[in-house]
């Protein structure tokens, strides 16, 4: 593992972080700080990829302007738990496939068909412990909330919350498999072949019998004479319950661990329910639910003051471009009033955070998540006005290629007649 480019000046710098250490797992933040510093770009070896911490570079590899970069990394990194995505297309052939799905995850059919489900699903949800006066937000609600809204959503039985659960949390576990763990491997190659038998014959259902749900409408969607196949709607699927799931459940959990440990913000949010918005781009900024994501080099390129070779496996840090001081004023710190962050295009391809990524790979669920998180935080306020941590409770994180709270153990006092 060494650090790629000016290396007449590392023996002056601190020593190259690992990013499958244990001190990198239990705080990569101090280590991001260092490879911005002094190893902007590093060849980690045993990853086999050229690591890229700084806003400026993460950015650059996500906006591709000049061809640079493709996705051609996600036919090893994805494809053996989800089959073929959209993530790997490009070109026309993406532009199609992105046109049948897009749809549903804005405009009317979000606000109409969808946020419905939502709020249901965030309902019955916290029914479960209104009254109870203390809850881990955790396991009580963030890591069910997206997977039932999914599963509602595509017209799935939710009573299967638990498979799909271990589906997912499969999934995550393989694409976050840095360090090769063939266990982790072959369980994600499983939990493709049980999703598929579980989802293909429900497509070919759907496609005989639609309904008014989400895979009807993906079974039933036409562009340019282009539909999609079995195969294309499982994929898809399983990608659907693996982003939306883990990333919708680890921001949550984070904005509430924010909120609770910034009791003035938490306050303004209680009285001005618009700064969901502002504290949701915040969280996604700070500590945002993935912190890497890889490319791959299409061509030899110049990044980090270094040289990437055509072919090779970009590693972008976003937990660490995040909080690039050269891009954020005061980057470590929580500060959903800050002003070099805009909440308003925080959810669009126009987002000046990288959480979501950007470019024409920018995430197709964005507005389904900020719909989500919407939703949740303010039932969440309503049943619980007056919430706090239990008592000597801090929070922290757990994760590497995704990173949340694991628990978030809270009190409160039951709103009368709730």
């Amino acid at each position: 593992m060494t650090s790629a480019p000016q290396e007449s000046l590392a023996s002056q710098a601190p020593p190259v972080p690992d990013i499958l250490s244990p001190a990198f797992a239990a705080d990569p933040y101090g280590a991001y700080r260092i490879m911005r510093e002094h190893h902007p770009l590093i060849r980690h070896d045993a990853t086999n990829s050229y690591v890229v911490s700084r806003y400026e570079d993460v950015e650059r590899v996500f906006k591709d302007r000049a061809g640079e970069f493709t996705t051609d990394n996600y036919d090893w990194q994805i494809e053996p738990v989800h089959g073929r995505t959209i993530l790997q297309l490009s070109g026309r052939e993406h532009a199609v496939r992105r046109a049948l799905v897009a749809p549903a995850f804005r405009g009317t059919d979000l606000q109409e068909k969808f946020l419905p489900v939502i709020e249901r699903n965030a309902r019955a949800l916290i029914d479960t412990f209104r009254h109870t006066g203390e809850a881990d937000l955790v396991d009580a609600f963030a890591t069910r909330f997206p997977v039932l809204v999914i599963a509602d959503m595509l017209g799935l039985d939710k009573a299967d919350h638990d498979r799909f659960h271990g589906w997912y949390t499969s999934v995550i576990a393989f694409l976050g498999n840095l360090a090769g763990d063939p266990e982790v491997a072959a369980a994600g190659e499983r939990t493709r072949q049980e999703f598929a038998a579980y989802m293909i014959p429900i497509i070919q259902e759907r496609r005989k019998a639609p309904g008014d749900d989400l895979l009807s409408a993906l079974c039933a969607a036409e562009v340019d004479g282009v539909r999609m196949s079995d195969e294309d709607i499982k994929a898809f699927c399983s990608l659907l319950l693996a982003a939306g799931g883990e990333t919708t459940d680890k921001a949550i959990a984070s904005i509430f661990a924010h909120l609770l440990t910034h009791p003035e913000q938490l306050a303004a949010v209680r009285e001005d329910r618009s700064l969901i918005d502002r504290a949701f781009a915040e969280t996604l900024r700070l500590t945002p639910p993935v912190h890497m994501i890889m490319r791959q080099s299409a061509t030899d390129v110049e990044l980090g003051g270094g040289r990437v070779p055509a072919g090779s496996t970009v590693t972008c840090l976003i937990g660490s471009a995040n909080r690039d001081a050269a891009r954020y004023r005061d980057p470590d710190r929580f500060d959903l009033f800050r002003t070099d962050l805009t909440s308003t295009t925080a959810f669009s391809a126009a987002a000046d955070h990288l959480a979501f990524a950007l470019g024409r790979h920018f995430c197709v669920g964005a507005l389904l998540a900020r719909a989500e998180v919407r939703t949740g935080v303010n039932m969440l306020l309503d049943a619980m006005p007056d919430v706090r941590l239990a008592d000597g409770f801090t929070p922290s994180e757990q994760g590497v290629f995704t990173r949340g709270p694991a628990s978030l153990p809270v009190r409160f006092t039951p709103v009368p007649g709730a």
